[in-house]
């Protein structure tokens, strides 16, 4: 079994808590935390939603309530039954458009001028429905609409492959590189590379998987340096990453990022400005943000 804690609040509050569940060091990582407008009710109406593989005690309620300003608002405990609670909160999903992108599921057709892209309901993140992935989607559209060339890439934190895939369409002689922290995403981008015909291995237009948090692989590192690295991850993470994704980026190289929310932007932004890149374009989709960087020639200051 497993339970459930649901906090409801308004946008700001619960964006607040987002903002601290990012800032919690010693956060439970078996603890999953996500939050968003409530289905059907007004936009200012957000839910917090917290996932827990145990019946959680007083430490777990008091580390969610201060995630909150001054307390939180009620805490609604519930015990769910035995379920993969990723992959059903991604079943019957519509397919997405996205420029020329249409994400979809198995069970739906697809579009005609269109690329296609075949995503399952999976365990693992970026089925194109958050706005972090689909924000991504138009953004790799915009860098080659912009004239970017490619021909080394890198996905951090890939999930299920779909924006590696999507910059090989884009860069479909591109050397592409993709890794996850969660093993879970091994067998996933497989599959799904399978489904939308895209070759594995190394080379021009293959891509190859790696499991490892950050940039810390051999094959991550022998790869590089890359003139686009893609990482739709987290702002923590993100802040973390910047020197080692400063030292994996050519200079006049990419970097596109995104999962910080909009509030977290300037902090992200200002660990990339001391890693030596700078803003070429950004986008907000909800409350998220999503930043192309440019790593400047004359190298970090």
């Amino acid at each position: 079994m497993s339970w459930k804690i649901t906090v409801m609040a308004a946008a700001d509050v619960v964006r607040a808590a987002l903002v601290a569940h990012e800032d919690a060091e010693d956060w439970d990582v078996s603890v999953v935390l996500g939050g968003g407008q409530i289905v059907g009710a007004p936009p200012g109406d957000w839910q917090l939603e917290v996932w827990l593989e145990r019946e959680p005690d007083a430490a777990d309620k008091a580390a969610i309530a201060a995630l909150f300003v001054g307390g939180a608002p009620e805490l609604r405990v519930e015990e769910l039954a035995d379920a993969d609670w990723v992959t059903l909160s991604q079943e019957g999903v519509e397919p997405i458009r996205e420029g020329t992108f249409y994400v979809r599921t198995p069970d739906h057709p697809p579009v005609e001028g269109l690329q296609d892209f075949v995503i399952p309901a999976s365990q693992a993140f970026g089925t194109g429905h958050h706005e972090t992935t689909s924000g991504c989607l138009a953004m790799l559209a915009h860098m080659k609409a912009q004239g970017l060339a490619v021909r080394n890439l890198a996905d951090i934190g890939t999930g299920t492959g779909l924006l590696a895939f999507a910059a090989l369409h884009l860069w479909p002689r591109a050397r592409a590189t993709a890794s996850d922290i969660d093993a879970v995403c091994g067998p996933v981008v497989a599959e799904n590379a399978e489904l939308n015909g895209i070759a594995l291995g190394g080379g021009p237009g293959k891509l190859a998987m790696v499991i490892a948090p950050g940039m810390a692989h051999p094959l991550l590192l022998a790869a590089a340096p890359y003139d686009l690295l893609i990482a739709n991850i987290l702002a923590g993470p993100l802040g973390e990453l910047a020197p080692d994704f400063a030292d994996a980026v050519v200079p006049g190289g990419s970097a596109l990022l995104a999962g910080l929310l909009s509030a977290q932007e300037n902090t992200v932004r200002d660990a990339y400005m001391r890693a030596g890149f700078s803003l070429r374009a950004r986008m907000v989709r909800g409350n998220w943000s999503i930043l192309w960087l440019r790593r400047r020639a004359a190298g970090r200051r």
